[in-house]
């Protein structure tokens, strides 16, 4: 119960309140929860604001809803000629990511779709955060804390090679989700490691020299 307030309130604050300020709202979601949660919240807006959510899954959910504000796509996230063949040209406003939560594949999904998420539009990545992994938490699990962790790291890479393309904002309730702003109709480059400056003799000095100061 604890972790699905978490969940809904990270859905609440973080990613609901952009949407009730779009008129006709466009949004592609992909990945249905079992308690079809982000869905259910997704089409109350829809209904209310005359907007359509296309949801896609591969499991068959296509009787959880029923509502002309709904299409349900019953396949994999990455099979684009399906997915596309049923959008057709649509521009969407919000891109909803929650499937597979590994590094390669949301980078993968994210470069994939961008192209259609509309200029001031947002792209959210769900499950972003490891620190509910890590040991001694509540979920203490060693295969997602790292997918989460590589995760955040590969959407760091892609901000910091497309910082004049992109916002990026990232929450920490729950599992996290990442937030990105599309603020140019630029083709974004691709991640590159980030040079940090931590695992270097100038920083190893550094420690050195302020350990002395003690």
């Amino acid at each position: 119960m604890i972790e699905h307030n978490r969940h809904k309130r990270k859905f609440y604050d973080f990613v609901y309140s952009k949407l009730t300020k779009i008129d006709n709202p466009q949004i592609l979601e992909f990945g249905v929860s079992e308690r079809g949660m982000s869905t259910e919240l997704f089409l109350d807006l829809c209904k209310k604001k005359n907007g359509k959510l296309f949801s896609v899954d591969v499991n068959y959910c296509v009787k959880k809803f029923k509502t002309n504000s709904w299409e349900f796509i019953n396949t994999r996230d990455d099979d684009y000629s399906k997915v596309e063949g049923i959008i057709k040209n649509k521009l969407f406003d919000i891109i909803y990511l929650d499937t597979i939560h590994k590094a390669n594949h949301v980078s993968k999904i994210f470069y994939h779709y961008y192209k259609i998420l509309k200029k001031g539009g947002y792209f959210f990545i769900d499950d972003t955060s490891c620190l509910p992994y890590v040991k001694f938490r509540e979920k203490n699990n060693f295969s997602q804390e790292v997918n989460n962790q590589e995760t955040f790291d590969r959407i760091l890479e892609i901000f910091n090679e497309n910082h004049k393309n992109i916002d990026l904002e990232f929450s920490f309730v729950g599992t996290g989700i990442a937030k990105i702003r599309k603020l140019t109709d630029d083709e974004l480059k691709k991640p590159k490691k980030i040079d940090y400056r931590k695992i270097t003799m100038k920083n190893f000095l550094r420690k050195i020299i302020l350990k002395l100061k003690k």
